[in-house]
């Protein structure tokens, strides 16, 4: 059984996908790009990009009862590796203690051609 997450406090889905699925005690994230949901704005920069990004993901976890202690892992897609130490500065004041897992890859291009996007798994 899986239940269907959405708020209007993270961008909403640009496609045929979910901004969350909550199933068997988890919660998967769609990838969330930095788009301040307010406004429709990108923020320039790979550190307000990681926070709004954050940001959004905070909101989806919110949305299911859930904050960013709940998440187990977080997957992290950089339009460039060598802005790893940037983001990794942000994160980790999202992420402070008892950290998640995590991978971070390099890729091609983003959705809007954003620097960064971020999805997490988060158990309840």
């Amino acid at each position: 059984m899986k239940k269907i997450i959405e708020t209007e406090k993270a961008p909403g889905a640009i496609g045929p996908y979910s901004q969350a699925v909550e199933a068997n005690g988890f919660l998967f994230t769609a990838g969330q790009i930095p788009v301040n949901p307010e406004t429709g704005n990108i923020p320039e920069g790979i550190e307000a990009q990681t926070r709004q990004s954050l940001m959004n993901v905070s909101a989806v976890l919110e949305a299911a009862g859930l904050s960013l202690s709940n998440v187990v892992k977080a997957t992290v897609f950089l339009k460039d590796m060598n802005m790893f130490a940037a983001m990794n500065g942000v994160y980790s004041t999202f992420f402070t203690k008892n950290h998640p897992s995590r991978s971070a890859v390099e890729v091609a291009r983003l959705p809007k051609d954003v620097l960064i996007e971020i999805e997490v798994i988060a158990v309840k």
